[in-house]
């Protein structure tokens, strides 16, 4: 396969995925900005979290709220967990960076906020953690999630939203993840601003 049909492909399955899994997701990302629209109209913040590409599109979604999406509108309170070495690397150093996470939404965490939990298997032990942790602190979690959902599936409660790409790529999930998290951020503006 030359260089180009194999760009080719990734654009291709990329799409095909987005296609495959629109009609399936429709409703709990409707479910999830709802979620996130009544916690921050009503003083609470959005805990988020994930590590890798998913703590990047953890960052990028704080950033899209606490900032601005595609239009003009006040911040929205949002804080990404992943972003402060200093308290990463005390809990990681001292604990164990399984509660990287979970002592963090402990900490700051109050029962009027969420959390964004992202895993594209489910399956993280720090993310995980971070779920019990919200639960503990009365807080109502969006697990975005990829293949069967993993554990996060497993111990999500009611009140709780799941949003699981049914893929098998890592990168592929991620690109879906992506759009999930962009789709939130325009329904919760069209909530605020109308179109």
């Amino acid at each position: 396969m030359d260089i180009n049909k194999r760009i080719i492909k990734h654009f291709t399955d990329s799409a095909e995925l987005k296609l495959k899994v629109k009609d399936t997701l429709a409703a709990p990302i409707a479910a999830a900005a709802q979620l996130f629209f009544d916690c921050v109209t009503n003083d609470g913040k959005i805990l988020c979290c994930g590590n890798g590409g998913s703590a990047a599109d953890a960052q990028h979604f704080a950033a899209e709220l606490l900032n601005r999406f595609e239009i003009e509108r006040p911040g929205l309170a949002a804080v990404a967990l992943t972003t402060d070495s200093s308290v990463l690397t005390s809990i990681a150093n001292d604990y164990d960076f399984s509660l990287i996470f979970s002592k963090q939404v402990r900490a700051l965490g109050l029962p009027r906020d969420s959390l964004l939990a992202i895993s594209t298997s489910g399956h993280s032990p720090n993310v995980v953690a971070a779920i019990h942790a919200a639960h503990d602190r009365n807080m109502r979690v969006v697990a975005v999630t990829g293949r069967d959902g993993g554990e996060m599936a497993s111990i999500l409660k009611e009140g709780d939203v799941s949003i699981c790409v049914d893929g098998r790529s890592t990168a592929r999930i991620q690109e879906v993840h992506l759009l999930v998290l962009h789709c939130i951020c325009d329904i919760i503006d069209y909530q605020l601003m109308g179109e």
